[in-house]
């Protein structure tokens, strides 16, 4: 089938978060959106096919969960990572960031600490924070190139702190992109299995490995990480799909997964709402070829971000991301304050990106921008950076 990335969807009025709550959060309705973390991309036919062949029954009563669901997620996860899953390590959970939330609530106390590796995804620090938790930074050192590393030693210490319960990993790490080694991973493994803190892997970016690279899960990487790791996934990035919940949990270890999910039962947080496990079963066993398609026309969008980036904006730097398609922009050449940075996208390019600091120490100076649209429409984003810059 042919699939066609460059069509522009009108997505304004439809309720979507990225156009329509502009006024409320950038405090204007008359920007160009290139913050939030999903696609303007259509939605693949095959998804909104069974969906619409689901309406087409007129009773939207209680459901079951399909018995081709969990076998599409292993069959997924093993033609995509080269892992095999049981099915009793799986359960459907309502969103990863509710699920972090539900993940801090049971396996830690008001006070303890929450360990998270900034700049990175900011509801990592809001959720913590908001549940009486100390949250502890253990910032990623920045090498020569740009891009990221782990910084051990600063993990070591704070792991070693008895207060320390959690430590909340990006794989693939967002807002960079950056995909953690097989080494780096162990060795995360490691230090949290000695001190006795846990790991919650956010690895919701895995499914969209650019250039040909692969995604290591963390769980996978040593009986450390086995045994002391729960790992949230869903493909809502991949697939355009986050209004339809379809996240889900792998906990291979079984006291972790006796604890985890006997609290999700409990309160009935297992149990999918009627179209999840339709869109989920849709998309991963139709998704492929549409996945590599849309991966190739992503990769292009950053390889012209980059290239204009070169040519036309010498005070911005793009880090090739490993995975996704957010681009964490380097401004910090252009010399400007935070407030002045944000005025700039905002108020002078009329774009709205997502500003470096709201990811945490080691962010400021930087901007997150979704790569994820037409192209002419990321060519105009640009070239309003471009405009505004030259007027200054």
């Amino acid at each position: 089938m042919e699939y066609d990335f460059d069509r522009k969807i009108d997505r304004a009025g439809s309720g979507a978060l990225k156009y329509d709550a502009l006024q409320e959060r950038f405090g204007r309705p008359d920007l160009l959106p290139m913050w939030v973390a999903d696609m303007d991309f259509a939605t693949p036919d095959f998804i909104i096919d069974a969906l619409r062949q689901r309406l087409e029954h007129p009773v939207m009563g209680y459901t079951i969960e399909p018995a081709d669901y969990r076998p599409s997620i292993i069959d997924w996860l093993r033609e995509l990572h080269g892992v095999e899953v049981d099915p009793s390590w799986l359960t459907f959970i309502p969103g990863i960031v509710k699920g972090i939330g539900m993940v801090v609530n049971l396996f830690t106390a008001p006070g303890d600490g929450v360990i998270i590796m900034p700049p990175v995804y900011y509801p990592f620090r809001i959720v913590p924070e908001e549940n009486s938790r100390r949250v502890l930074y253990n910032p990623l050192i920045e090498q020569p190139d740009g891009r990221y590393a782990p910084d051990f030693e600063g993990l070591e210490r704070l792991a070693s702190d008895p207060g320390s319960k959690l430590l909340i990993l990006s794989s693939p790490h967002n807002p960079a992109g950056i995909a953690w080694t097989r080494p780096q991973l162990e060795r995360i493994a490691e230090i949290c299995a000695r001190h006795g803190v846990l790991v919650v892997a956010d690895e919701i970016h895995s499914e969209m490995m650019l250039w040909g690279g692969g995604h290591v899960p963390f769980y996978t990487v040593s009986d450390a990480a086995r045994a002391n790791s729960i790992t949230f996934a869903a493909p809502s990035k991949t697939f355009n799909i986050a209004g339809i919940v379809s996240s889900y949990a792998i906990v291979p270890d079984a006291e972790l997964r006796e604890r985890f999910f006997s609290y999700l039962k409990a309160n009935e947080l297992d149990e999918p709402t009627l179209f999840s496990p339709i869109a989920t079963i849709a998309a991963y066993r139709h998704g492929h070829e549409w996945r590599r398609r849309m991966l190739a026309y992503v990769e292009g969008n950053i390889r012209f971000i980059e290239e204009f980036c070169s040519r036309h904006l010498p005070g911005i730097k793009a880090l090739r991301p490993d995975a996704s398609f957010l681009v964490w922009l380097d401004c910090r050449r252009l010399g400007l304050s935070h407030d002045e940075l944000c005025s700039l996208f905002c108020d002078d390019c009329h774009l709205a990106l997502n500003d470096g600091e709201m990811f945490g120490p080691g962010g400021e100076g930087f901007m997150r921008l979704n790569a994820a649209a037409p192209r002419e429409v990321v060519a105009e984003g640009l070239r309003r950076i471009e405009a505004a810059l030259s007027r200054r």
